[in-house]
């Protein structure tokens, strides 16, 4: 750094300046390229996994002189829409009943069928509140917080053992979201955040670096809402 006597400003050197430049660069070019390097592994990876499921006289790469990826995720995608029309109708329904009927009696398939199907059911549901809601508890102890998502209201057992309304919380692990804990917490000691979930993912993987705005009113901001007691 070299100092301008006539101005008494701080002028970065010409190396100073390059660095600068050179990270601001990365931090235009690194999402950007790591986003689209991420979608090539998955359309190369899908195109890997259907394409040799597709005859060799309807492939479309033998009509073309080159390579076309995302023929395979194309083909996987008009799939899936195939069947689940198909499912829509009587055929379909009873082809249904017919293969969970088939599960039901295998010992082992059938608990990891249930509980497949019950988390995709759960998490696909246009009407479903799990993972609508963001939420701040004390987590490992006491006056730490952590963020977590709600999944939805305790039923069965755990809740019928406590007298206080209790609500599933799953409190991912940072940078992997995707693993976690699952807490059942009573409905008082969780905190409602006004971050979507989206934002709320980010954070977590961002370990805090991308942390949302607080679009509260400014009245709402300037009062805590969580009063922490202070040890004497």
């Amino acid at each position: 750094m070299t100092k301008e006597k006539n101005s008494g400003v701080v002028r970065p050197t010409f190396f100073g300046r390059m660095r600068a430049y050179m990270f601001a660069g990365i931090l235009v070019t690194a999402p950007i390229g790591i986003t689209l390097y991420l979608t090539w592994v998955i359309v190369d990876f899908i195109d890997n996994q259907v394409m040799p499921l597709i005859p060799q006289k309807y492939n479309p790469e033998n009509f073309l002189p080159f390579s076309v990826p995302g023929i395979g995720l194309i083909v996987m995608l008009v799939s899936l829409t195939l069947i689940g029309w198909l499912t829509a109708g009587i055929l379909g329904r009873w082809m249904i009943r017919f293969s969970e009927h088939l599960l039901a009696r295998m010992p082992v398939v059938r608990n990891v069928y249930s509980a497949i199907k019950q988390i995709m059911e759960t998490v696909m549901a246009q009407q479903s509140s799990a993972f609508r809601e963001v939420v701040l508890i004390e987590y490992p102890r006491r006056g730490i917080w952590a963020v977590g998502f709600i999944t939805g209201g305790t039923v069965g057992e755990v809740q019928n053992v406590t007298d206080d309304t209790m609500v599933n919380v799953f409190l991912p692990t940072t940078p992997n979201p995707t693993s976690g804990f699952l807490l059942f917490l009573p409905n008082r000691d969780v905190y409602r955040l006004t971050m979507t979930v989206e934002e709320g993912i980010k954070m977590v993987i961002s370990a805090g670096i991308v942390t949302p705005p607080d679009r509260r009113p400014s009245s709402e901001r300037e009062k805590p809402v969580i009063h922490v007691e202070k040890a004497e």
